[in-house]
């Protein structure tokens, strides 16, 4: 049968089958053909010895069940039919001919290899009932009794083996496609992955850029109006800017040395935590704004990623009051221990500006979603006495 050949529910052990079924399955209708051909050919001659002498009308019949064999997978039950009237009707009015019983076979094989299951019991009845009253037309109860035995076996034979055939088939045509979702889901958790790892290079991107950057201008302001009147503090000014800049350089080297993916001997700058507020604060009472940095509470271990998210609400706070408070007087930041939460707490007393967190959804949603990771979350809004708030809460990650 070429679907031995052509599909994927049974594999032939022959060293030579596997281009044979490339090519079968590139082909399927000359490869029908040629098989169809083989064996009928093959049948014929294991019966030439003791068929009966039929003329030229047994080329005829060859040459039309080659044709429906042709067609048997396009039309499998109409092939089937066919073939089984052929083969009643040499059982009643021609001469014994097995080409005939071969084709009937491979029908019967087709039908149950690529139809409903539900029908293959039905077409096994119709086909031994209508090959018994063929032989049983013109034998004795003995013959048909024998005849009934050996077509019900070698019918069922056919359409077990199309049925073992549909059913591996269908059995690895599942396990596809659980490959093929699977390799889905793998692509899809990968392109989550990379969107959320942009997302995370973006946002210390805009940590790092724009804390420094703010605290660099408005040092550089300070510095222009100061060397007018005072140059002692416009040099200790610059020499701020000038550190503020090596320290965010310093910043985007160890990050870049992070995504670059460096060996353990490369050297890398310690990830900022909360023992990082200090020198944020310092940077921000530089400018000349004064702050105030106080710790309540008894302090206990966090996962570097709390510390990380920590710190960075406070240094987008501050840099926030940097940027969009108009003429603040002083901030103040409070962090407070209670295991197993950390609450900060960033205030000014200034005036906002229509923008109060920094445009394109880093600002705000930035601190947020770093507060999100550790099970916490960020709120931020004017105060009722004006001047405006950043509250964040932080679980330890236990």
């Amino acid at each position: 049968m070429t679907d031995g050949l052509i599909e994927p529910g049974f594999r032939s052990t022959w060293p030579g089958a596997g281009p044979l079924r490339a090519w079968a399955r590139r082909h399927p209708a000359p490869a029908d053909l040629l098989l169809a051909f083989a064996l009928l050919f093959l049948a014929l001659m294991v019966g030439a010895a003791g068929a009966e002498p039929g003329g030229p009308w047994l080329v005829v019949v060859v040459v039309l069940l080659l044709g429906m064999l042709a067609a048997r997978r396009r039309f499998p039950l109409a092939v089937l039919a066919a073939t089984t009237a052929v083969g009643v009707a040499q059982d009643l009015f021609g001469p014994q001919f097995p080409p005939t019983t071969v084709a009937v076979l491979i029908a019967g094989y087709t039908v149950a290899a690529h139809r409903d299951r539900h029908r293959v019991p039905a077409a096994v009845a119709t086909v031994v009932a209508l090959t018994a009253g063929g032989i049983g037309g013109h034998t004795g109860w003995a013959m048909l009794a024998a005849g009934l035995v050996f077509s019900t076996a070698i019918v069922t034979a056919a359409f077990a083996l199309g049925v073992n055939v549909r059913t591996r088939r269908a059995f690895l045509a599942s396990l596809h496609d659980r490959a093929v979702r699977a390799e889905r889901e793998r692509d899809q958790e990968s392109q989550i992955a990379a969107a959320r790892e942009r997302a995370r290079i973006a946002r210390e991107m805009h940590d790092i850029i724009a804390h420094n950057l703010s605290v660099m201008i408005a040092l550089a302001d300070g510095a222009a109006f100061a060397a007018r009147t005072d140059s002692a503090q416009a040099e200790a000014a610059a020499k701020h800017v000038s550190a503020t800049g090596r320290q965010a350089l310093d910043e985007m080297h160890r990050l870049l040395n992070v995504l670059r993916g460096g060996g353990e001997d490369s050297p890398r700058a310690p990830q900022p935590g909360i023992a990082g507020i200090d020198e944020v604060v310092d940077q921000v009472r530089a400018t000349g704004l004064p702050v105030t940095w106080t710790v309540t509470g008894r302090r206990f271990p966090l996962p570097p990623t709390v510390e990380l998210a920590v710190y960075r609400v406070a240094q987008e706070a501050l840099t926030n009051v940097l940027k969009h408070a108009v003429a603040p007087a002083s901030a103040k930041i409070h962090l407070t221990y209670e295991d197993p939460l950390v609450t900060l707490e960033v205030l000014d007393d200034g005036r906002p500006a229509p923008a109060p967190v920094t445009a394109g959804g880093h600002g705000l949603s930035g601190m947020r979603e770093r507060a999100s990771v550790s099970g916490g979350d960020v709120s931020a809004g004017p105060r009722p006495g004006g001047g405006w708030r950043v509250f964040g809460r932080f679980g330890s990650g236990t």
